[in-house]
């Protein structure tokens, strides 16, 4: 699936990746391939994005992201909410 992480200031990613964990208000969710659409609110929280077979290198990724400590094939950032909508293996994530 394609994702792509916007916020106002920038684009933080834009790339295939596995799947990708957001923090919905009621609650963390994974959205793999194929997931049905969806349009939901995020909460504070953490956005993990799953790149096992979709490595993304260094110089590509803001600073914003840090690598899981026990994997890290798992980028993480942290938000203070907003919006994410998937559609037909595209997921955008507009963040605070």
């Amino acid at each position: 699936m394609y994702l792509e992480i916007v916020t106002p200031e920038a684009v933080l990613l834009s790339a295939e990746v596995d799947s990708v964990s957001v923090p919905g208000v009621e609650g963390q969710f994974q959205m793999l391939n194929n997931h049905a659409p969806i349009v939901s609110v995020l909460s504070k929280g953490e956005i993990k994005v799953f790149t096992h077979s979709h490595p993304v290198n260094s110089e590509d990724l803001s600073k914003s992201f840090t690598r899981d400590s026990a994997d890290s094939k798992i980028l993480v950032l942290s938000v203070e909410g907003g919006v994410v909508e998937m559609k037909d293996n595209k997921v955008i994530v507009l963040a605070d």
